[in-house]
């Protein structure tokens, strides 16, 4: 006779579990809404006074990646915080800033003023989102994880339906600044929640904080991210401080894994990049948002400026991607049961690549079906891509590092989202300069340089020119669809190296046998 093995978590808790789900997955929703909202406003920002704000592409990256990039640089050490005071404190914590720096974001007055608060948000949202699965890992048993994590995953297709709908309906009727102002009262219900229901759970052995490799994260990814920005707005990476900048940027990463690899301390402990399976996880996750993060950012120009959509209209275009997130995340597990994380995965990530190359067809007048069924089918893809990595990440570590597991995957998230929107965006911005230069001649030269940023840029100054400029709006069109075209190759090719190394070192079959490796004791501090 076998008996089970003794619960690890608390009756009172365990009771509650599902209704902390879903307090962490509204805490969550609101960090993926905001992203998925600006999708959807990024051309109304473009816009100048008093519709927008009147940003160039290169702001308008540096508005995504101000986020992105704060919010990846700080998940290392918010997750150590997080383990060493307790994860319910650091939510709550997180929460309030983000919920401060969303005003904030909602009264700029200008690109610059919106990329601060920007960073702002990502410094409360640094502290949500690893302290989200931290608490889940200590909420469930393990053999419930991967059902709950496939919930969790869920929430995230269910902010991408949310979000550019919610993002679309503001901007019908209200001015750009209300896509950030809806973030406060959803932060204040999950605030109240939280302290009324999530239990407080920290690491017996927190590790200690590591300052320098936080600033040395920060800044490489910064200077990398800056260099690719300012190659792709002046379409030259040779310009000597374009060069200079990734250069610097890439020695500064080097540096940083250099210091990680030998401090006693590190946020990034490199040792678990030694297990094969955990590095292809995390390099999966990377590729895949590296991929889509590009082609999301080009997808709301073609939708609302060639296509004339209005950012409603735009937001429920997405439907069905977010649709086949909430319908497949949380089933995903079973496939992997059945098939193996390999084969599920690596499905995945052929799936993103065959629908990021139909971008590459896509033209004015495409049905608009067709576009539907892509995203629909990519949708498919992200949910049979998260769930089984994040998965194979959360159970590779101990329960207790939790939080520390957390940040490692969404720093690579974030970290290739980041790096997409930077790269692809300036072959994006590379391509469509290449290919509306000849026609800008008649311009003023400075209206010449301005006019080749973006298909905003070229529309804008179309229509201050009135019928003289009616000229340049099937050039700026037919511009843009050719950088489209090329953009979504580069992002097929990122797609398909996700591929061959998730089918490489991924395992055949879900681990058997090992219920409790990685389960030492839990520290709950209150109910």
């Amino acid at each position: 006779m076998t008996t089970s093995p003794a619960p690890r978590i608390p009756e009172a808790v365990h009771r509650r579990r599902w209704a902390i789900l879903g307090v962490l997955m509204l805490s969550l929703l609101i960090v993926v809404l905001d992203n998925s909202i600006l999708n959807v406003a990024i051309k109304t920002i473009a816009t100048p006074a008093p519709t927008g704000l009147g940003a160039t592409q290169s702001q308008i990256e540096w508005a995504i990646n101000s986020y992105t990039l704060v919010f990846a640089g700080l998940l290392f050490t918010a997750g150590l915080i997080g383990d060493r005071l307790g994860r319910k404190k650091v939510l709550i914590g997180g929460l309030v800033v983000f919920g401060i720096g969303s005003a904030l974001a909602a009264e700029s007055g200008s690109p610059g003023q919106l990329i601060t608060y920007r960073a702002v948000m990502a410094l409360g949202a640094a502290f949500v989102m690893p302290a989200t699965l931290a608490v889940l890992m200590n909420v469930f048993e393990r053999s419930e994880q991967p059902k709950a994590i496939g919930i969790w995953a869920g929430g995230v297709g269910l902010a991408i339906a949310i979000g550019p709908i919610t993002g679309g309906a503001l901007l019908d009727h209200f001015w750009w600044g209300s896509v950030f102002l809806i973030n406060v009262p959803i932060v204040v219900v999950a605030v109240a929640l939280m302290v009324w229901l999530v239990p407080d759970s920290r690491d017996p052995k927190p590790g200690r904080l590591d300052p320098v490799g936080v600033v040395l994260s920060v800044l490489g990814l910064v200077l990398l991210v800056y260099g690719i920005i300012k190659g792709g707005e002046l379409a030259d990476f040779t310009d000597t401080k374009v060069l200079a900048t990734i250069i610097a940027g890439v020695v500064v990463l080097i540096g940083f894994v250099v210091y990680e690899k030998r401090s006693d301390h590190p946020s990034l402990d490199v040792t678990y990049f030694r297990n094969k399976v955990f590095s292809a996880a995390m390099a999966a996750i990377a590729l895949v948002f590296f991929a889509l993060m590009g082609v999301t950012f080009f997808g709301v120009f073609y939708t609302q400026s060639v296509r004339g959509y209005s950012p409603l209209e735009s937001g429920l275009l997405m439907l069905p991607l977010a649709a086949a997130q909430m319908i497949f995340a949380p089933r995903a597990r079973l496939l992997v049961d059945r098939f193996g994380n390999k084969a599920t995965t690596t499905a995945g990530m052929l799936l993103i690549a065959a629908t990021l190359a139909a971008f590459a067809g896509f033209e004015a007048d495409t049905p608009i079906w067709l576009l539907e069924v892509v995203f629909f089918l990519m949708g498919t893809g992200m949910a049979h891509i998260m769930t089984p990595t994040s998965v194979v990440i959360m159970q590779a570590l101990p329960r207790e590092k939790a939080g520390s597991a957390s940040a490692l995957s969404n720093t690579f998230r974030q970290v290739g989202g980041a790096l997409g929107i930077a790269v692809l965006g300036s072959v994006l911005a590379t391509s469509y300069r290449g290919g509306i230069e000849d026609r800008l001649g008649a311009l003023p030269p400075g209206l010449r340089d301005t006019a080749g940023e973006s298909i905003e840029a070229t529309l804008g100054i179309a229509e201050k020119l009135g019928p003289r400029g009616q000229a340049l709006v099937t050039p700026a069109y037919d511009a843009f669809l050719h950088a489209m075209h090329v953009t979504a190759l580069w992002g097929t090719g990122v797609a398909l190296v996700g591929a061959v190394v998730v089918a490489v070192f991924l395992p055949g079959r879900p681990p058997a046998g090992q219920p409790g490796e990685h389960e030492p004791e839990l520290v709950t501090t209150g109910d």
